[in-house]
């Protein structure tokens, strides 16, 4: 029996079952999410104070924070990074 995986990494596994791009994203999003609610953390901010900054809703704050949520835009992302007094950067590597 051979094992056409044997030796390959897991993104190679991945990209095989045209999964890569979605588990990226989904790991992305995380991520993202992790790193607005440990500024808002940092700056003392709850989600309705948050909301205020963006001048958004507090649910739309609960979806920014939902890591399973991945309808985020960039303006979305734009406007939580002025709000945190930083500044979105995207790469591609």
């Amino acid at each position: 029996m051979n094992n056409k995986f044997i030796g390959s990494n897991f993104d190679d596994f991945l990209e095989e079952e045209g999964l890569l791009a979605e588990v990226e994203a989904k790991a992305i999003k995380r991520v993202v999410a992790f790193q607005i609610s440990a500024l808002m953390e940092e700056h003392n901010l709850t989600k309705t104070a948050m909301a205020k900054r963006m001048k958004t809703s507090r649910s739309s704050i609960n979806r920014l924070l939902d890591p399973k949520n991945e309808s985020v835009t960039l303006q979305t992302l734009e406007r939580a990074a002025l709000a945190l007094g930083k500044r979105v950067q995207i790469n591609f590597i």
